[in-house]
Protein backbone atom coordinates (compact mmCIF):
# COMPACT_ATOMS: atom_id res chain seq x y z
CA UNK A 1 0.00 0.00 0.00
CA UNK A 2 1.50 3.48 -1.29
CA UNK A 3 1.96 6.36 1.60
CA UNK A 4 0.01 8.86 1.34
CA UNK A 5 2.37 11.96 0.32
CA UNK A 6 -0.13 15.31 -0.46
CA UNK A 7 -1.49 16.04 2.28
CA UNK A 8 -0.63 18.00 6.15
CA UNK A 9 2.87 16.15 7.41
CA UNK A 10 3.00 13.76 3.80
CA UNK A 11 3.23 17.01 1.76
CA UNK A 12 6.34 18.09 4.00
CA UNK A 13 7.81 14.70 3.15
CA UNK A 14 7.10 15.05 -0.94
CA UNK A 15 8.50 18.46 -0.56
CA UNK A 16 12.06 16.93 1.22
CA UNK A 17 12.40 14.02 -0.93
CA UNK A 18 11.87 16.42 -4.07
CA UNK A 19 14.90 18.51 -2.79
CA UNK A 20 17.12 15.41 -3.23
CA UNK A 21 16.32 14.75 -6.35
CA UNK A 22 18.53 16.15 -9.50
CA UNK A 23 17.21 14.25 -12.92
CA UNK A 24 17.79 15.17 -16.44
CA UNK A 25 15.88 16.04 -19.36
CA UNK A 26 16.65 15.64 -23.08
CA UNK A 27 14.75 18.69 -24.69
CA UNK A 28 16.34 22.30 -25.00
CA UNK A 29 13.63 23.54 -23.05
CA UNK A 30 12.20 22.82 -19.93
CA UNK A 31 9.48 20.08 -19.60
CA UNK A 32 6.38 21.04 -17.74
CA UNK A 33 7.12 18.28 -15.44
CA UNK A 34 10.07 19.75 -14.53
CA UNK A 35 8.96 23.02 -14.00
CA UNK A 36 6.35 21.51 -12.12
CA UNK A 37 7.87 19.64 -9.90
CA UNK A 38 10.62 22.59 -8.86
CA UNK A 39 7.33 24.78 -7.80
CA UNK A 40 7.01 21.75 -5.40
CA UNK A 41 10.22 21.75 -4.71
CA UNK A 42 12.50 19.53 -6.73
CA UNK A 43 16.16 19.79 -5.70
CA UNK A 44 17.27 20.74 -8.95
CA UNK A 45 18.21 19.60 -12.29
CA UNK A 46 21.87 18.26 -14.10
CA UNK A 47 22.28 19.47 -18.10
CA UNK A 48 23.84 17.79 -20.61
CA UNK A 49 24.64 17.90 -23.96
CA UNK A 50 21.30 17.48 -24.84
CA UNK A 51 20.28 20.35 -23.47
CA UNK A 52 22.37 23.29 -24.64
CA UNK A 53 21.91 24.95 -28.38
CA UNK A 54 23.57 28.44 -27.71
CA UNK A 55 24.82 30.14 -24.71
CA UNK A 56 21.56 32.89 -24.79
CA UNK A 57 19.37 29.38 -24.89
CA UNK A 58 21.29 27.70 -22.18
CA UNK A 59 20.87 31.11 -20.29
CA UNK A 60 16.90 31.16 -20.93
CA UNK A 61 16.72 27.61 -19.48
CA UNK A 62 18.28 28.27 -16.52
CA UNK A 63 16.37 31.91 -15.57
CA UNK A 64 12.99 29.10 -16.24
CA UNK A 65 14.12 26.97 -13.63
CA UNK A 66 15.22 29.66 -11.23
CA UNK A 67 12.15 31.79 -11.51
CA UNK A 68 10.34 27.97 -10.59
CA UNK A 69 13.00 27.39 -7.67
CA UNK A 70 15.40 30.09 -6.82
CA UNK A 71 16.85 27.33 -4.60
CA UNK A 72 17.09 24.96 -7.67
CA UNK A 73 20.73 23.88 -7.83
CA UNK A 74 21.53 23.43 -11.98
CA UNK A 75 24.20 21.30 -12.51
CA UNK A 76 26.88 20.50 -15.42
CA UNK A 77 29.53 17.80 -15.91
CA UNK A 78 31.88 20.55 -16.87
CA UNK A 79 35.51 19.01 -16.28
CA UNK A 80 37.21 21.63 -18.83
CA UNK A 81 38.77 19.04 -20.57
CA UNK A 82 37.53 16.12 -22.39
CA UNK A 83 34.78 16.01 -20.58
CA UNK A 84 32.41 18.68 -21.59
CA UNK A 85 28.86 19.79 -21.67
CA UNK A 86 28.61 23.28 -22.59
CA UNK A 87 30.73 22.50 -25.41
CA UNK A 88 29.47 19.05 -26.59
CA UNK A 89 28.85 20.03 -30.20
CA UNK A 90 33.30 21.18 -31.01
CA UNK A 91 34.74 20.46 -27.51
CA UNK A 92 36.16 22.43 -24.63
CA UNK A 93 38.79 25.29 -25.24
CA UNK A 94 40.37 24.49 -21.68
CA UNK A 95 43.00 21.71 -21.03
CA UNK A 96 42.45 19.02 -18.57
CA UNK A 97 43.18 17.61 -15.67
CA UNK A 98 46.34 15.47 -16.87
CA UNK A 99 47.89 18.33 -18.63
CA UNK A 100 47.58 20.81 -15.34
CA UNK A 101 49.40 17.94 -13.77
CA UNK A 102 52.27 17.81 -16.07
CA UNK A 103 52.47 21.32 -16.45
CA UNK A 104 52.10 21.46 -11.55
CA UNK A 105 51.75 25.10 -11.49
CA UNK A 106 49.05 25.52 -9.04
CA UNK A 107 48.17 28.95 -9.87
CA UNK A 108 47.83 27.96 -13.36
CA UNK A 109 45.66 25.12 -12.76
CA UNK A 110 43.20 27.77 -10.20
CA UNK A 111 43.11 30.26 -12.79
CA UNK A 112 41.98 27.00 -15.07
CA UNK A 113 39.11 26.15 -12.51
CA UNK A 114 38.29 29.89 -12.56
CA UNK A 115 38.06 30.30 -16.17
CA UNK A 116 36.00 27.17 -15.97
CA UNK A 117 33.85 28.47 -13.50
CA UNK A 118 32.95 31.60 -14.87
CA UNK A 119 31.93 30.18 -18.35
CA UNK A 120 29.43 27.80 -16.79
CA UNK A 121 27.93 30.56 -13.91
CA UNK A 122 27.39 32.92 -17.59
CA UNK A 123 25.15 30.82 -18.27
CA UNK A 124 22.91 30.37 -14.84
CA UNK A 125 24.57 26.94 -13.66
CA UNK A 126 25.39 26.89 -10.00
CA UNK A 127 27.44 23.74 -10.08
CA UNK A 128 29.54 21.61 -11.90
CA UNK A 129 30.47 17.97 -10.95
CA UNK A 130 34.53 18.34 -10.83
CA UNK A 131 36.94 18.31 -10.15
CA UNK A 132 37.94 15.08 -10.66
CA UNK A 133 39.82 13.89 -7.58
CA UNK A 134 40.77 10.63 -8.60
CA UNK A 135 44.36 8.89 -9.29
CA UNK A 136 44.93 7.11 -12.30
CA UNK A 137 47.16 4.35 -10.70
CA UNK A 138 45.82 1.65 -13.03
CA UNK A 139 47.19 3.11 -16.61
CA UNK A 140 44.02 0.54 -17.78
CA UNK A 141 41.26 2.46 -16.47
CA UNK A 142 38.28 3.18 -19.39
CA UNK A 143 36.90 5.46 -17.78
CA UNK A 144 39.27 8.10 -15.68
CA UNK A 145 42.44 8.46 -17.78
CA UNK A 146 43.37 12.08 -18.67
CA UNK A 147 40.19 13.26 -16.18
CA UNK A 148 43.07 12.73 -13.58
CA UNK A 149 45.48 15.41 -12.72
CA UNK A 150 47.81 12.21 -12.46
CA UNK A 151 49.34 9.14 -10.60
CA UNK A 152 51.07 10.32 -7.57
CA UNK A 153 48.38 11.40 -4.36
CA UNK A 154 50.82 14.49 -3.27
CA UNK A 155 50.25 16.08 -6.87
CA UNK A 156 46.42 14.86 -7.82
CA UNK A 157 45.72 16.19 -4.06
CA UNK A 158 47.56 19.83 -4.48
CA UNK A 159 45.66 20.14 -7.91
CA UNK A 160 42.65 19.18 -6.80
CA UNK A 161 42.58 21.98 -3.82
CA UNK A 162 43.98 24.67 -6.04
CA UNK A 163 40.90 23.37 -8.87
CA UNK A 164 38.57 23.93 -6.48
CA UNK A 165 39.57 27.05 -4.68
CA UNK A 166 39.66 28.29 -8.70
CA UNK A 167 35.80 26.98 -9.38
CA UNK A 168 34.44 28.63 -6.45
CA UNK A 169 36.01 31.80 -6.54
CA UNK A 170 33.80 31.85 -9.66
CA UNK A 171 30.63 31.70 -7.55
CA UNK A 172 30.11 27.70 -8.48
CA UNK A 173 30.02 25.14 -6.43
CA UNK A 174 32.66 22.29 -7.00
CA UNK A 175 31.85 18.91 -6.37
CA UNK A 176 34.86 16.63 -6.31
CA UNK A 177 34.70 13.00 -7.39
CA UNK A 178 34.07 10.07 -7.55
CA UNK A 179 34.38 9.48 -3.80
CA UNK A 180 36.18 7.26 -2.03
CA UNK A 181 38.58 6.75 -5.77
CA UNK A 182 37.91 5.68 -8.53
CA UNK A 183 41.55 5.42 -10.32
CA UNK A 184 42.90 2.07 -9.62
CA UNK A 185 40.29 0.32 -11.70
CA UNK A 186 39.97 -1.34 -14.98
CA UNK A 187 36.14 -1.48 -15.61
CA UNK A 188 33.62 1.11 -16.35
CA UNK A 189 31.41 2.00 -13.40
CA UNK A 190 28.40 2.95 -16.40
CA UNK A 191 28.76 -0.45 -17.64
CA UNK A 192 29.08 -2.77 -14.44
CA UNK A 193 30.30 -2.38 -10.97
CA UNK A 194 34.15 -2.09 -10.44
CA UNK A 195 36.29 -3.56 -7.15
CA UNK A 196 39.04 -2.13 -5.31
CA UNK A 197 39.86 -4.65 -3.44
CA UNK A 198 42.44 -2.39 -1.05
CA UNK A 199 42.56 -2.31 3.06
CA UNK A 200 41.70 1.28 4.83
CA UNK A 201 45.06 2.07 5.34
CA UNK A 202 46.15 1.59 1.87
CA UNK A 203 43.01 4.41 0.67
CA UNK A 204 44.48 6.88 3.70
CA UNK A 205 47.52 6.64 1.60
CA UNK A 206 46.49 7.06 -1.96
CA UNK A 207 43.19 7.39 -2.70
CA UNK A 208 41.22 9.64 0.06
CA UNK A 209 44.23 12.09 -0.10
CA UNK A 210 42.84 14.36 -3.00
CA UNK A 211 39.76 14.27 -1.10
CA UNK A 212 41.02 15.59 2.21
CA UNK A 213 42.32 17.87 -0.01
CA UNK A 214 39.01 19.22 -1.46
CA UNK A 215 37.98 19.25 1.93
CA UNK A 216 40.35 21.60 3.45
CA UNK A 217 39.67 24.00 0.60
CA UNK A 218 35.88 23.93 1.00
CA UNK A 219 34.48 21.90 -1.69
CA UNK A 220 30.88 22.57 -1.07
CA UNK A 221 30.00 19.09 -2.38
CA UNK A 222 31.39 15.40 -3.04
CA UNK A 223 30.45 12.95 -5.62
CA UNK A 224 30.45 9.35 -4.79
CA UNK A 225 31.21 6.55 -7.05
CA UNK A 226 29.94 3.45 -7.66
CA UNK A 227 32.28 0.67 -6.63
CA UNK A 228 32.67 -2.19 -4.17
CA UNK A 229 35.42 -1.64 -1.89
CA UNK A 230 35.09 -5.22 -0.06
CA UNK A 231 37.63 -4.70 2.52
CA UNK A 232 35.33 -1.96 3.96
CA UNK A 233 31.86 -2.73 3.19
CA UNK A 234 31.37 -6.32 1.12
CA UNK A 235 27.96 -5.90 0.36
CA UNK A 236 27.04 -2.41 -0.90
CA UNK A 237 28.98 0.12 -3.68
CA UNK A 238 30.12 3.31 -1.95
CA UNK A 239 27.24 5.12 -2.93
CA UNK A 240 24.65 2.63 -1.13
CA UNK A 241 27.18 2.12 1.39
CA UNK A 242 26.72 4.12 5.19
CA UNK A 243 30.27 2.58 6.17
CA UNK A 244 32.12 4.27 3.70
CA UNK A 245 29.44 7.59 3.37
CA UNK A 246 28.30 8.08 6.96
CA UNK A 247 31.84 6.70 9.17
CA UNK A 248 34.28 7.63 6.46
CA UNK A 249 33.44 10.74 4.55
CA UNK A 250 31.91 12.23 7.50
CA UNK A 251 32.88 10.52 10.58
CA UNK A 252 36.58 10.21 9.57
CA UNK A 253 37.55 12.91 6.91
CA UNK A 254 34.58 15.55 8.70
CA UNK A 255 33.30 16.57 5.55
CA UNK A 256 30.08 18.85 6.39
CA UNK A 257 28.75 19.83 2.43
CA UNK A 258 26.79 18.05 0.41
CA UNK A 259 26.99 14.73 -0.71
CA UNK A 260 25.80 13.89 -4.49
CA UNK A 261 25.66 10.19 -5.79
CA UNK A 262 26.95 9.89 -9.03
CA UNK A 263 23.85 8.94 -11.57
CA UNK A 264 21.95 6.38 -10.21
CA UNK A 265 21.17 4.89 -13.67
CA UNK A 266 24.06 3.51 -13.78
CA UNK A 267 24.83 -0.08 -13.69
CA UNK A 268 27.26 -0.04 -10.55
CA UNK A 269 24.13 1.77 -8.29
CA UNK A 270 21.04 0.36 -10.04
CA UNK A 271 22.10 -2.68 -11.75
CA UNK A 272 20.65 -4.92 -9.11
CA UNK A 273 18.03 -2.80 -7.66
CA UNK A 274 16.37 -0.74 -9.93
CA UNK A 275 16.30 3.42 -9.51
CA UNK A 276 14.05 4.14 -7.20
CA UNK A 277 15.20 1.22 -4.68
CA UNK A 278 18.79 2.15 -5.48
CA UNK A 279 17.44 5.90 -4.39
CA UNK A 280 16.63 4.76 -1.43
CA UNK A 281 19.52 2.75 -0.53
CA UNK A 282 21.89 5.74 -0.91
CA UNK A 283 19.60 7.98 0.91
CA UNK A 284 19.82 5.74 3.57
CA UNK A 285 23.68 5.52 3.48
CA UNK A 286 23.95 9.66 3.53
CA UNK A 287 24.06 11.00 -0.33
CA UNK A 288 21.70 14.25 0.23
CA UNK A 289 21.43 14.96 -3.70
CA UNK A 290 20.65 12.16 -6.13
CA UNK A 291 21.58 12.53 -9.58
CA UNK A 292 19.02 9.89 -11.52
CA UNK A 293 20.76 10.13 -14.93
CA UNK A 294 20.33 12.30 -18.17
CA UNK A 295 16.96 11.04 -19.56
CA UNK A 296 14.68 11.04 -17.17
CA UNK A 297 10.54 11.49 -17.08
CA UNK A 298 7.96 12.93 -14.28
CA UNK A 299 6.22 9.43 -14.02
CA UNK A 300 10.02 8.03 -13.39
CA UNK A 301 10.64 10.60 -10.88
CA UNK A 302 6.83 9.90 -9.12
CA UNK A 303 7.59 6.43 -8.82
CA UNK A 304 11.03 7.28 -6.96
CA UNK A 305 9.00 9.91 -4.50
CA UNK A 306 6.60 6.71 -3.82
CA UNK A 307 9.53 4.04 -3.31
CA UNK A 308 11.54 6.63 -1.25
CA UNK A 309 8.03 7.74 1.02
CA UNK A 310 7.24 4.01 1.43
CA UNK A 311 10.84 3.56 2.81
CA UNK A 312 10.07 6.22 4.94
CA UNK A 313 6.69 5.04 6.24
CA UNK A 314 8.55 1.05 6.60
CA UNK A 315 10.82 2.38 8.95
CA UNK A 316 13.69 1.86 6.63
CA UNK A 317 14.78 5.31 5.91
CA UNK A 318 14.00 7.58 8.94
CA UNK A 319 12.51 10.67 8.01
CA UNK A 320 15.00 12.98 9.97
CA UNK A 321 17.51 11.64 7.29
CA UNK A 322 15.59 12.81 4.42
CA UNK A 323 14.83 16.27 6.19
CA UNK A 324 18.84 16.67 6.63
CA UNK A 325 19.42 16.14 3.04
CA UNK A 326 17.02 18.01 2.21
CA UNK A 327 18.41 21.30 4.55
CA UNK A 328 21.88 19.72 3.11
CA UNK A 329 20.95 21.41 -0.44
CA UNK A 330 18.89 24.14 0.18
CA UNK A 331 21.55 25.83 1.94
CA UNK A 332 23.25 25.48 -1.29
CA UNK A 333 21.52 28.18 -2.68
CA UNK A 334 22.42 30.88 0.42
CA UNK A 335 26.04 29.41 0.29
CA UNK A 336 27.33 30.38 -3.24
CA UNK A 337 27.72 34.12 -4.35
CA UNK A 338 25.26 35.08 -7.00
CA UNK A 339 27.11 35.04 -10.46
CA UNK A 340 27.23 38.53 -12.52
CA UNK A 341 25.31 38.47 -15.85
CA UNK A 342 27.26 38.04 -18.73
CA UNK A 343 26.75 39.18 -22.59
CA UNK A 344 26.38 36.14 -24.19
CA UNK A 345 25.65 37.51 -27.77
CA UNK A 346 29.48 36.44 -28.66
CA UNK A 347 29.32 32.89 -27.60
CA UNK A 348 30.13 31.57 -24.02
CA UNK A 349 32.35 33.35 -21.73
CA UNK A 350 35.68 32.15 -21.52
CA UNK A 351 39.00 33.96 -20.74
CA UNK A 352 41.65 31.63 -20.93
CA UNK A 353 45.31 32.49 -19.03
CA UNK A 354 47.89 34.32 -20.72
CA UNK A 355 50.68 32.15 -22.39
CA UNK A 356 48.55 28.70 -22.14
CA UNK A 357 48.84 27.68 -25.34
CA UNK A 358 52.68 27.50 -25.29
CA UNK A 359 52.62 25.87 -21.73
CA UNK A 360 50.04 23.17 -22.93
CA UNK A 361 52.31 22.00 -25.95
CA UNK A 362 55.64 22.35 -23.63
CA UNK A 363 53.95 19.54 -21.29
CA UNK A 364 53.52 17.18 -24.04
CA UNK A 365 55.42 14.24 -24.51
CA UNK A 366 57.79 14.40 -27.80
CA UNK A 367 59.86 11.25 -28.66
CA UNK A 368 63.74 12.16 -29.98
CA UNK A 369 63.14 12.51 -33.88
CA UNK A 370 59.35 12.58 -34.37
CA UNK A 371 59.14 16.01 -35.51
CA UNK A 372 62.09 14.96 -38.11
CA UNK A 373 60.15 12.81 -39.37
CA UNK A 374 57.28 15.44 -40.12
CA UNK A 375 59.94 17.69 -41.59
CA UNK A 376 61.41 15.72 -43.93
CA UNK A 377 59.23 16.36 -46.61
CA UNK A 378 57.03 19.65 -45.43
CA UNK A 379 53.31 17.87 -45.65
CA UNK A 380 51.85 15.54 -43.83
CA UNK A 381 50.12 13.02 -46.64
CA UNK A 382 47.67 10.52 -44.74
CA UNK A 383 46.15 11.00 -40.78
CA UNK A 384 45.44 7.33 -39.52
CA UNK A 385 42.70 8.37 -37.16
CA UNK A 386 41.68 5.83 -34.84
CA UNK A 387 38.52 5.68 -33.18
CA UNK A 388 37.14 3.88 -30.23
CA UNK A 389 34.17 4.06 -28.39
CA UNK A 390 34.08 6.82 -26.47
CA UNK A 391 33.25 6.06 -22.27
CA UNK A 392 29.91 7.16 -21.48
CA UNK A 393 31.06 9.98 -19.29
CA UNK A 394 32.86 11.72 -22.54
CA UNK A 395 30.40 10.98 -25.17
CA UNK A 396 30.34 11.86 -28.52
CA UNK A 397 32.16 14.88 -28.52
CA UNK A 398 34.18 16.06 -31.37
CA UNK A 399 38.00 15.82 -30.26
CA UNK A 400 41.39 15.99 -31.75
CA UNK A 401 42.79 17.88 -34.57
CA UNK A 402 40.10 16.59 -37.24
CA UNK A 403 37.61 18.47 -34.69
CA UNK A 404 39.01 21.61 -36.04
CA UNK A 405 37.83 20.69 -39.68
CA UNK A 406 34.02 18.94 -38.53
CA UNK A 407 33.81 21.42 -36.52
CA UNK A 408 35.65 24.39 -37.29
CA UNK A 409 34.80 27.34 -34.06
CA UNK A 410 38.65 29.04 -33.43
CA UNK A 411 39.42 32.07 -33.87
CA UNK A 412 42.64 30.06 -35.56
CA UNK A 413 41.83 28.31 -38.90
CA UNK A 414 42.73 24.55 -39.33
CA UNK A 415 45.94 24.29 -40.48
CA UNK A 416 47.75 22.98 -44.15
CA UNK A 417 49.22 20.45 -42.64
CA UNK A 418 45.44 18.95 -41.43
CA UNK A 419 43.39 20.20 -44.63
CA UNK A 420 45.49 18.69 -46.96
CA UNK A 421 45.75 15.35 -45.53
CA UNK A 422 43.84 12.30 -46.81
CA UNK A 423 41.98 10.55 -44.20
CA UNK A 424 41.66 6.77 -43.00
CA UNK A 425 39.55 5.62 -40.62
CA UNK A 426 40.73 2.18 -38.82
CA UNK A 427 38.48 1.33 -36.10
CA UNK A 428 37.95 -2.65 -34.42
CA UNK A 429 35.95 -3.61 -37.72
CA UNK A 430 37.30 -1.29 -40.31
CA UNK A 431 41.29 -2.84 -40.06
CA UNK A 432 44.33 -0.54 -41.67
CA UNK A 433 44.98 -0.86 -45.18
CA UNK A 434 48.36 -1.57 -47.43
CA UNK A 435 50.39 0.43 -45.03
CA UNK A 436 53.10 0.57 -47.70
CA UNK A 437 50.20 2.51 -50.03
CA UNK A 438 49.63 5.53 -47.78
CA UNK A 439 51.09 8.49 -48.88
CA UNK A 440 53.83 9.89 -46.46
CA UNK A 441 54.21 11.33 -44.02
CA UNK A 442 51.59 8.92 -42.00
CA UNK A 443 50.19 11.01 -38.33
CA UNK A 444 48.46 8.19 -36.71
CA UNK A 445 46.22 9.69 -33.97
CA UNK A 446 44.13 7.64 -31.07
CA UNK A 447 43.06 7.76 -27.71
CA UNK A 448 44.28 5.32 -25.15
CA UNK A 449 45.79 3.66 -28.33
CA UNK A 450 47.74 0.53 -26.03
CA UNK A 451 44.14 -0.38 -24.21
CA UNK A 452 43.10 -1.48 -28.01
CA UNK A 453 44.51 -4.39 -29.79
CA UNK A 454 43.31 -3.08 -33.31
CA UNK A 455 45.05 -0.03 -32.78
CA UNK A 456 48.28 -1.71 -31.20
CA UNK A 457 47.99 -3.83 -34.78
CA UNK A 458 47.95 -0.87 -37.09
CA UNK A 459 50.95 0.91 -35.07
CA UNK A 460 52.88 -2.51 -35.61
CA UNK A 461 52.04 -2.92 -39.43
CA UNK A 462 52.93 0.82 -40.20
CA UNK A 463 56.28 0.76 -38.40
CA UNK A 464 56.91 -2.41 -40.49
CA UNK A 465 56.32 -0.96 -43.29
CA UNK A 466 57.45 2.36 -43.65
CA UNK A 467 60.11 4.97 -41.39
CA UNK A 468 57.89 8.33 -42.34
CA UNK A 469 55.15 7.42 -39.47
CA UNK A 470 54.72 9.41 -36.25
CA UNK A 471 51.96 7.58 -33.80
CA UNK A 472 50.11 10.44 -31.39
CA UNK A 473 48.35 8.91 -28.44
CA UNK A 474 45.97 12.20 -26.73
CA UNK A 475 44.68 10.01 -24.37
CA UNK A 476 46.64 8.40 -21.23
CA UNK A 477 49.39 6.37 -23.31
CA UNK A 478 51.01 3.69 -21.29
CA UNK A 479 53.58 3.70 -18.60
CA UNK A 480 56.01 3.42 -21.43
CA UNK A 481 54.95 5.20 -23.96
CA UNK A 482 55.50 2.01 -26.75
CA UNK A 483 53.23 3.08 -28.70
CA UNK A 484 52.95 7.13 -28.38
CA UNK A 485 55.93 9.41 -29.95
CA UNK A 486 53.60 11.93 -29.34
CA UNK A 487 51.56 11.78 -26.40
CA UNK A 488 49.72 15.28 -25.04
CA UNK A 489 47.18 13.58 -22.17
CA UNK A 490 44.28 14.74 -23.50
CA UNK A 491 42.44 15.86 -26.79
CA UNK A 492 39.78 18.67 -26.12
CA UNK A 493 39.34 21.38 -28.52
CA UNK A 494 41.89 23.61 -26.50
CA UNK A 495 44.62 20.58 -26.78
CA UNK A 496 43.87 19.79 -30.33
CA UNK A 497 44.97 23.35 -31.58
CA UNK A 498 47.91 23.15 -29.90
CA UNK A 499 48.58 20.41 -31.14
CA UNK A 500 47.94 21.20 -34.68
CA UNK A 501 49.83 24.14 -34.70
CA UNK A 502 52.83 22.27 -33.29
CA UNK A 503 52.83 19.87 -36.08
CA UNK A 504 52.17 22.79 -38.51
CA UNK A 505 55.69 23.91 -37.16
CA UNK A 506 57.47 21.38 -37.34
CA UNK A 507 56.18 20.60 -40.91
CA UNK A 508 57.00 24.27 -41.44
CA UNK A 509 60.76 22.74 -40.68
CA UNK A 510 61.01 21.18 -43.65
CA UNK A 511 64.29 22.18 -45.75
CA UNK A 512 63.23 24.34 -48.94
CA UNK A 513 64.30 22.64 -52.09
CA UNK A 514 64.54 24.13 -55.55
Amino acid sequence: MSTEIHGGAGQDLRRDILTTLLPGFFESDAPEWVLGMLREGLGGVCLFGSNIVSPAQVAALTADLRAANPLAVIAIDEEGGDVTRLFFDRGAPFPGNAILGRIDDLELTREVGRAVGEAIAAVGCTMTFAPDADINSNAKNPVIGVRSFGAEPALVSRHTAAWVEGVQAAGVDASAKHFPGHGDTATDSHLALPVVDLPLADLHERELAPFRAAIAAGTRSIMTSHILLPQLDAEHPATLSPRILQGLLRGELGFEGVIVSDALDMAGASGVHGIPEAAVLALAAGCDLLCIGTNNTGEQMEEVVQTIADAVAAGRLPAERVADAAARVRALATETAPAAAADLASGFSVALPDGLSDRVAASFHVADGAADRLASTGSVGTIVRIETVANIAVGPVPWGPCALIEAPESARPAPSWLTGATQVVVDASSPLPDASTLAGPVVLIGKDLHRHDFAVDAIARLRAARADVVTVDMGWPSEDLAVADIATFGASRGVAETFAHLIQDAVDAAPVTS
